[in-house]
């Protein structure tokens, strides 16, 4: 079952690490072993071990056969499940040990010093082992990024004058769950109206009118990986403002996916789109960074672009590409679609059109 314990024994010999205490549902999630709070997984340079509590035993002996599975009992031993880490590691004579720092408490992290060995705290580092995909990877993510597309025409065959935030987003939690999604990436984005000026606008009561913008920016889990796209559309010809502006965004949307190619650092291909929403007029409403990285990223994903990335876009990365410009009291606009390097260049993986999407008013 488990994935990729080569990769991160690599890691561990480039490092000169001696073991790596694995504690994050994403990175279990990659590895593609349990994910349960229960579940803790600890690599060495030589051997993988899965370390359960009594709710995940009998699960872990159907599913994995690569991690050699351990039961630890606190209501015998009176420790957690450090006890049998403890143990590990004096067998395998480690004397460092890595950490996720971003999933270690301090009181944790106070317990694992008491282990006697160097406890190195790790972040970035480990989010850079998944920064490159592997094919399968990029598979997964297409098929995922397929059914949003998917689900995203299903609703707004029902997006009509009257309609609640609410209720548009309903409808996309419906749709992705019932064409197979494990869950939504994050919490969907739906704004309306002036409320289109908020970049990251939870649904409302708020009603839909003619001729506004509705934003629905919203993604999927689907084996894993995780989509995320952002649309507008319009019940009826957009506001002439609106429109003026999602003409900069879109403009500026594919400058930066034509920059996005191997070799391209991060923050210029951030630039690269932000010249065109600032030539326009309207660069202090552009107020976020222009990407981030994709793939199956709870606890972030690499690479990041934005006006100090140094990040050197490499094959197989994948990313977001989604400018914006929101306006107070007026609206906003932001168009956004995953993009992987496949052949040197950034292909955009979404399928729905960019051009504007006028609704029949009913």
């Amino acid at each position: 079952m488990a994935k990729r314990i080569n990769k991160i024994q690599e890691f561990l010999d480039e490092k000169d690490i001696d073991a790596l205490l694995i504690k994050s549902k994403t990175v279990k999630k990659w590895m593609n072993t349990m994910t349960g709070s229960g579940c803790q997984v600890l690599i060495t340079k030589e051997h993988g071990y899965l370390i359960v509590d009594g709710r995940y035993i009998t699960e872990a002996k159907e599913k994995e056969h690569d991690l050699e599975i351990i039961l630890h009992n606190p209501h015998l031993t009176g420790r957690n499940y450090l006890g049998t880490v403890e143990e590990i590691l004096k067998k395998e004579k480690c004397k460092t040990l890595g950490v996720e720092a971003y999933q270690v408490l301090v009181k944790e992290y106070q317990e694992i010093e008491k282990l006697g060995i160097e406890v190195l705290l790790l972040d970035q580092e480990i989010a850079h082992l998944r920064i490159v995909k592997e094919d399968e990877e990029i598979e997964a993510m297409k098929k995922s990024i397929a059914i949003t597309d998917e689900i995203y025409q299903k609703v707004i065959e029902h997006i009509h004058v009257g309609m609640s935030e609410y209720e548009i987003s309903a409808l996309v939690q419906y749709y992705s769950i019932a064409s197979g999604a494990q869950q939504m990436s994050f919490d969907t984005i739906v704004a309306t109206g002036e409320r289109t000026a908020l970049p990251h606008g939870r649904p409302t009561s708020r009603k839909v009118k003619a001729h506004e913008p509705i934003m629905i920016d919203f993604g999927i889990q689907y084996q894993n990986y995780q989509s995320d796209m952002t649309r507008m559309c319009f019940i009826g010809e957009p506001d002439p403002k609106i429109k003026e502006i999602y003409d900069v965004v879109l403009k500026a949307q594919l400058a930066g996916l034509g920059a996005i190619k191997a070799g391209a650092k991060g923050k210029d291909v951030d630039k690269a789109a932000r010249d065109v929403i600032e030539a326009a007029g309207y660069g202090e409403y552009f107020n976020h960074g222009l990407g981030h990285g994709l793939g199956i990223g709870e606890d972030g994903e690499g690479p990041t672009l934005n006006s100090k990335s140094e990040t050197v876009l490499q094959e197989h990365m994948m990313m977001s590409c989604e400018p914006g410009v929101y306006v107070p009291g007026v609206g906003g606009v932001r168009i956004e679609d995953d993009v992987a390097i496949i052949d040197g260049v950034g292909v955009p993986l979404n399928k729905t059109t960019k051009d504007y999407i006028i609704l029949e008013e009913k």
